[in-house]
This record gives C-alpha cells, sequence and structure tokens, in this order.
C-alpha cells in the first residue's frame, strides 16, 4: 500500500512527465468515465432541448433543416461552463464513493496516506477543467454563440444581421466624445435621430452636432443634414449653422459593425475582454442599474463558472468520503442534488447583484465560496 504514492521506473512517458503516481493515475482513471458520461449526458439534454425549439421553426415555418441543425449544435458550447462542473461533481462523487465502497480509502488511510494526499489527484483533475473550460468559455463559446444566433435570426427573419438595440450611447474614450443614436435601421448601416456630444476644456460641451441620420464610413462617422451649434466657455451658445454633412472620427477608429456590436451584443457573444469594455464604458457615462449590474455579474461569471469545476471536486471527495459506503445510487442524488442548490445560489445571488443590492462581482462568486467553504470544513472533518 505505501507504493501507492511512489514513481514506477516502468512509468509511461506521460505518467513521468506529469509526475503521477500509481494512486493518483488510479483515481484518475475512475472519474474519467463518469466525468465523460456526465458531460455528455448534460450536452444531450441542452440539444435537445434547443432542438425542440428549433423542430417547431421546421415544422410551423418550414425552416431548412441544416439551418435548425447548425442552430442547434452551434449553441451546444454555451452548455459548457455548467456541464464541466457538474461532470467534475458527478465524477469525483462516483470515484471517491467507489473506491470508499471496497474500504480501500480506508486501507490507503491505515498505512499512513492522509486525506489531503488522497484527494490530491482530483483536485488537480478540478484545476485543469476549470483551466480547459475557461479557455472554452473564453474564445469558443463568444464565436459559437454569435454563429449560432445569427443562424436564428436568418430562420426567423431571413437575414444573419442581428438586431440593434435603440437609444445606445457611446463614449470615446481617447476623445471624450459622446455619440447618441436614436435608432439603426434594419439594413444595420443607416443610423436615425444622431447626436454628437464634443467636451469643452472648461465647461460640459464645446460643440453638439444634431443630424438626421449617419453611416459609418472608413473609421468614421458621416453625418447628414446637420445642425452644428458652438457654446463658450460659460455654456452659453455663441453660434448655430445647418451644414450638409460632417465627419467625426469613431471611438478607436472601430467599423460600423464593431460601433453597434458593442452596444447591444449578448454577453455570450463577448470575451472577458469585451465585456469589461462594455462595463468600463457604461461607467463612464454614468450608466448603472440593473443594466450595469448584469454586465458586471457576467463579467465575474466568465471566471467563476469554470472555478466551479475545482469547487466541485472539493465539495464532492469529503462527502464521497462520508457517504461513499451507501452505494453510487447516493452518489448521482447527492451530486444532482448539490448541483441543484449551487444552481438556486447562483440564481438568488445575480438577482440581487443585479438589483444594487450585494456587490455584482461578489454575487456572481457567492455560490463558489458558499460551497468551496463547505467542501474545506467538510475535508478538514473528514481528516480529523
Amino acid at each position: 500500500m505505501a507504493t501507492l504514492t511512489e514513481r514506477r521506473p516502468h512509468q509511461s512517458i506521460l505518467a513521468r512527465g506529469f509526475g503521477l503516481t500509481i494512486l493518483d493515475r488510479y483515481l484518475l482513471n475512475e472519474m474519467l468515465g463518469p466525468f465523460l458520461f456526465a458531460v455528455g449526458a448534460y450536452l444531450i439534454f441542452w440539444a435537445l432541448n434547443i432542438f425542440f425549439l428549433a423542430a417547431d421553426y421546421i415544422i410551423n415555418q418550414h425552416a431548412p433543416f441544416f439551418l435548425a441543425l447548425r442552430f442547434v449544435i452551434f449553441r451546444i458550447p454555451q452548455a459548457t461552463p455548467m456541464a464541466f462542473p457538474f461532470a467534475c461533481l458527478f465524477a469525483a462523487l462516483l470515484a471517491m464513493g467507489r473506491v470508499m465502497g471496497d474500504n480501500e480509502v480506508t486501507a490507503m488511510r491505515t498505512a499512513g496516506i492522509p486525506v489531503w494526499r488522497i484527494a490530491l489527484a482530483p483536485f488537480v483533475f478540478g484545476f485543469g477543467l476549470f483551466v480547459l473550460t475557461y479557455m472554452i468559455n473564453e474564445h469558443l463559446v463568444p464565436a459559437s454563440v454569435d454563429l449560432s444566433t445569427r443562424t436564428f435570426y436568418q430562420i426567423i427573419y431571413h437575414t444573419n444581421a442581428l438586431p440593434v438595440e435603440p437609444q445606445f450611447f457611446r463614449k470615446d474614450p481617447d476623445t471624450g466624445n459622446v455619440f447618441y443614436v436614436s435608432q439603426v435601421l434594419p439594413d444595420n448601416k443607416t443610423m436615425e435621430g444622431v447626436q454628437v456630444f464634443k467636451p469643452a476644456r472648461y465647461g460640459p460641451w464645446n460643440e453638439t452636432l444634431q443630424a438626421k441620420t449617419a453611416t459609418v464610413k472608413d473609421g468614421a462617422l458621416v453625418l447628414h443634414d446637420v445642425i452644428d451649434t458652438r457654446y463658450n466657455t460659460n455654456g452659453f451658445m455663441t453660434s448655430q449653422q445647418h451644414v450638409k454633412s460632417v465627419t467625426v472620427g469613431l471611438p478607436l477608429a472601430e467599423t460600423a459593425a464593431q460601433f453597434m456590436a458593442n452596444t447591444s451584443a449578448d454577453p455570450w457573444t463577448m470575451s472577458s475582454k469585451d465585456l469589461k469594455v462594455r462595463v468600463t464604458a457604461l461607467q463612464d457615462e454614468g450608466i448603472g442599474g440593473s443594466t450595469l449590474g448584469s454586465l458586471q455579474i457576467n463579467l465575474a461569471q466568465k471566471l467563476a463558472w469554470p472555478f466551479a469545476c475545482f469547487i466541485g471536486i472539493v465539495l464532492a471527495v469529503p462527502l464521497a468520503m462520508r457517504f461513499g459506503k451507501r452505494g453510487r445510487t447516493l452518489g448521482i442524488a447527492l451530486s444532482i442534488f448539490a448541483f441543484f442548490v449551487y444552481f438556486l445560489l447562483t440564481s438568488a445571488a445575480a438577482a440581487f447583484g443585479r438589483n444594487g443590492q450585494m456587490n455584482p462581482y461578489l454575487a456572481a462568486w457567492l455560490p463558489n465560496i458558499i460551497m468551496g467553504v463547505t467542501g474545506i470544513v467538510l475535508l478538514w472533518l473528514e481528516e480529523h
């Protein structure tokens, strides 16, 4: 039994490369099967749920089957931030419950192997899945959800252009210019009711431009049919004239798609970097409330949800050691119950965070904190 934590000279190259002992490889092999099963089951359930929605459009609106299938397939990666943590919890409960049920953990502890050492391989497994989930959520999910959403609008409205929210503000961090757009026409290129506010050095505004329409060309906003108003340092109007067109640089020389997409994009279609830019822009514009709170929660969840892979392992290992002898059925029930509690905590904390009753970043991490502390306490009690 003491050789379980020793490295054997005939280990494979992969095992030697990661410094895996017999115990580590044994536990990882026990976890791999349940993990793959849980991921597959979760994603299949997710895909079937979406396919029922797509089937309605196939039958009632005669949508092409390949479009509906593309909509479903590219929506699946969106489930990974929740599927992987659930699978980690499920795998740890079943694997550790199995070795506990066969009294193997008892034998290891009798041989002098501490609980923390037994749990090391599952912890490394959970941390590795956290990194993988974060990379998927950061790089694959935004592009995949964007394509799926465009496919949905192609099915419903026969166009792959995403809708743009009316009445939005943007601020150029370099020049301080503030842009206001009343609405965007269906071509997603022409804007109506556009206003540009240019800040003064010692006052609120030096110049304001009010245009009936505007278009984007070569990284600049071309205003048409413009009323140009100038102000003095005291904020009083000094002149006003009507001009045919005025060209104003866009924030960071954005394209038309970037300028408008950053105002209404689904948080699932944005990386952490893009979402942080959006949050900062709203804060600079003085816009708060539930809109800012929701985006801040979404930004924090970009990291908090993947990290739940590790938290799931921390919680599952002591639960399995405590209840593992009662069979796999209890392990499955515990994993479903724990995931349900985590989901309820996530929903409740997010509601408080959106309404300003709790710091949004704390709200996003609170379920991990509660579950993680519970797991650490249970593990400490199991060790002692």
